[in-house]
């Protein structure tokens, strides 16, 4: 069984964020993941949908499937680039900002 696969690198937002987001998707239609991720209130959605945009064409361009009979058949985020920064506190010191990125992948097979 053939797969298109779709992979976002360094996107900001932490992978355990993410994660939420992508449970919710796998196993769908990928017109019912579309309106989840469309629906959806979290900032990373946006960015989700359009990687899920980008298999379903994957499928349909490289591998010839039917975009009716796809589904999500891997969805997962890994721990990406980490920008590490400071702030200033009071009485001289500083502390540490640490912003979080991730590496989406989300793959999608058809349903034969």
């Amino acid at each position: 069984m053939e797969e298109a696969v779709a992979r976002l690198q360094n996107m900001r937002g932490s992978p355990s964020k993410v994660r939420l987001l992508l449970d919710q998707i796998r196993g769908l239609k990928v017109d019912a993941a579309l309106n989840v991720l469309l629906y959806s209130k979290k900032r990373m959605a946006q960015a989700v949908r359009e990687t899920l945009k980008s298999a379903v064409a994957n499928a349909e361009n490289n591998l010839s499937l039917d975009v009716d009979t796809l589904f999500v058949s891997q969805a997962y985020a890994d721990k990406g680039t980490v920008m590490k920064r400071f702030r200033p506190r009071a009485r001289g010191r500083a502390s540490r900002i640490i912003k979080w990125g991730s590496h989406v992948t989300v793959a999608v097979r058809s349903k034969e």
